[in-house]
């Protein structure tokens, strides 16, 4: 963990070298003018609903751009993300596809904080995406194809999302991605290694006040293990209209189709355990911006249909006679407002309202007929649940260095019950160009249908799972473009859901707990006019040990741009990766090399190649699926 000693020894140079530093800024009621030599800061909207420049947030949120986003040519947001945001974590299986049900990859883990326990949320525009019967991530949604940029915000944002943000959000923001004027259009095609192909079109018209996006994807791959192919498809559909200079009006939409087969471990292999998934997202929104309040009206439904074949072990199994069904839908309604009341404060009050449904059952494999044998029976759910929840986040800067934050939330879940979220924090800044946050939040996550009503272990009265949050941490800028942060925190939760064994019979309850704590860094530098350099690192310290949660990694990427030319070289280091804990404690450690090249071979047409674990290593992520040694993909990308 080098990367940590170094930039403790540049937090304490510059706090020697305040009284030096050339940065000037000039403040004025409610926001801030700049003029620094430095790029502006980023202005996010996922700590707060409203724009806000995330030096006055208390909490740590990361911003990933476009740019960012597809330097690498990923088809998913995920592998980037994880790249980019110290702590952060996301199983995979093979070169292609996270897949769904059991033996699936896709879990999204921050600071020992679980996504597959529907304790990460994810967003699309603020939107809650996720299963609603077992309340998990659905990785294979989220395609680079409509992100226009991504915020990670570390920690709990129960505040202002509610349940399942109890470890943090992942906010995919969908603007118009290919647009700077009249209209563009965008191609990418690229085959690999293992069948894979890769293949995505976009286009961004603007009429007048509207602008439009449109855009396809289809993606398929053997990847590299018999049975394990998956293929996908789907797009999306975007419409921005200014109704005038403080109206805007937003709908947009979209869908993806993927088949996953999943060839079980090593040592137990599987046959026709396949999936067949379908999932989408529909909103509408109404957003106002005066100049000194703004706020939105959104309507929105996260929905899904999925089919899974449960397979039979290829030595002595039999095919399966029924299906596992399921449809889904997690629809809502958010209103906000957020108004500057007086000089230097920016208040925001909001409500949701959340409609959560699903339905499993089982069909007959030959005749589609519903099963309703008394197993089945008891392994079938059918339930809904209403959430309603008001919440208030006041913003003041006290002094021109000094800004306090709090906010609070009120949440009844009609079967959970009522559940109050606070949270506090403070931003200091001792310099121009650098702040000190100090954050206190809860977070906190109510069970899924599927661990009140699916399956034996089904229990009714279960409780919300719930922690504490603290944080403290140091970002500063220098004038060439350097930037660094580290922070430090600590959890601590109980009434963590776990299942056990109670009179022979397995039983979900609130027994489990959560302590855990740890450091962050990270760091970017214009290195020449040619290089650029950023680095990440983590170390988690785990009370009660988590599957997919390693106990330090580190990523150091270099790019090089220059004429024709770009490439980006990048080296992922993964120390105590559990992949089994328990009486069975298992662990991984892995180096992976990668490197991206990307060729402009004229104005509208570029050349690329990706080269994943160049260094051939054989390492595991999930228990008994090896990952792939070396691959390749190559391609071309079109822009006009």
């Amino acid at each position: 963990m080098k990367c940590f000693s170094l930039f403790l020894m540049l937090s304490a140079a510059t706090l020697c070298q305040a009284q030096n530093d050339s940065v000037k800024t000039s403040r004025i009621a409610g926001g801030i003018t700049t003029e620094q030599n430095w790029a502006l800061n980023e202005i996010v909207v996922t700590g707060t609903r409203n724009p806000v420049d995330v030096r006055h947030l208390p909490m740590t949120v990361t911003v990933i751009d476009r740019k960012t986003l597809t330097k690498e040519h990923q088809t998913s947001i995920l592998p980037t993300v994880m790249q980019q945001v110290p702590g952060l974590f996301i199983t995979s299986r093979g070169m292609m596809g996270y897949g769904a049900s059991t033996g699936a990859a896709g879990g999204i883990n921050l600071r020992g904080v679980s996504g597959g326990a529907g304790q990460m949320l994810v967003l699309i525009d603020g939107h809650p995406q996720y299963q609603g019967i077992f309340g998990h991530p659905l990785s294979d949604s989220y395609q680079t194809l409509i992100a226009g940029r991504v915020e990670v915000l570390r920690g709990p944002a129960s505040v202002i999302y509610g349940s399942n943000a109890m470890g943090g959000v992942i906010n995919i923001v969908t603007q118009p991605m290919f647009f700077d004027g009249g209209s563009r259009t965008h191609a990418n095609v690229g085959v690999g290694s293992y069948g894979t192909v890769q293949a995505e079109a976009s286009n961004s018209t603007a009429f007048g006040n509207l602008k439009t996006t449109v855009a396809g994807q289809y993606n398929r791959s053997d990847n590299h293990r018999p049975n394990m192919g998956f293929e996908q498809y789907g797009g999306m559909l975007k419409l921005d209209y200014d109704i005038n200079n403080v109206w805007s009006a937003r709908v947009g939409g979209n869908i993806t189709h993927w088949n996953a087969s999943n060839p079980g471990t090593e040592s137990q292999p599987k046959l026709e355990n396949d999936q067949y998934i379908t999932r989408g997202e529909v909103s509408a929104m109404l957003s106002n911006h005066y100049g000194r309040t703004s706020g939105a009206l959104s309507v929105y439904s996260n929905f899904g249909r999925h089919k899974i074949n449960d397979g039979y072990n290829a030595v002595g199994g039999k095919p399966q006679t029924d299906l596992f069904r399921s449809k889904d839908a997690v629809s809502g309604v958010s209103i906000y407002q957020s108004a500057q009341l007086f000089r230097g404060n920016r208040t925001t009050v909001g409500f949701d309202y959340q409609h959560i449904y699903g339905r499993a059952y089982y069909t007959n494999r030959e005749t589609g007929e519903t099963v309703t044998t008394p197993q089945r029976l008891m392994q079938s759910s059918h339930s809904h649940a209403d959430e309603y929840a008001g919440y208030a986040d006041f913003r003041q800067e006290l002094l021109s260095w000094l800004t306090i934050d709090a906010g609070l939330r009120y949440d009844h879940h009609s079967v959970a019950g009522s559940e109050w979220i606070p949270q506090a924090g403070v931003v200091v800044r001792p310099v121009d160009a650098g702040e000190i946050k100090a954050m206190v939040s809860k977070g906190f996550r109510h069970a899924t249908p599927k661990e009140m009503y699916l399956y034996k272990s089904a229990n009714e009265d279960l409780e919300p799972e719930r922690l504490w949050n603290y944080e403290l941490s140091w970002r500063h800028r220098f004038d060439d473009g350097f930037t660094y942060g580290i922070n430090a925190y600590y959890i601590k939760g109980d009434n963590m859901i776990q299942t056990v064994t109670i009179d022979g019979s397995p039983k979900n309850i609130n027994t489990g707990e959560i302590e855990n704590w740890g450091f962050e860094t990270d760091l970017r530098y214009p290195l020449t006019q040619y290089f650029d350099v950023m680095c990440t690192a983590s170390y988690l310290h785990m009370k009660n040990k988590v599957v997919a949660s390693p106990e330090s990694s580190a990523y150091v990427g270099v790019d090089f741009h220059k004429d024709k030319w770009s490439a980006t070289l990048g080296l992922q280091t993964v120390k105590n990766l559990y992949t089994e804990v328990g009486n069975n404690e298992t662990k991984e450690n892995f180096t992976l090399l990668n490197a991206t090249v990307n060729y402009a071979l004229t104005k509208n047409v570029g050349l690329w190649a990706r080269g994943e674990n160049l260094l051939a290593q054989k390492y595991e992520i999930n228990l008994g699926y090896p990952m792939p040694r070396a691959t390749f993909m190559g391609g071309v990308s079109v822009n006009f």
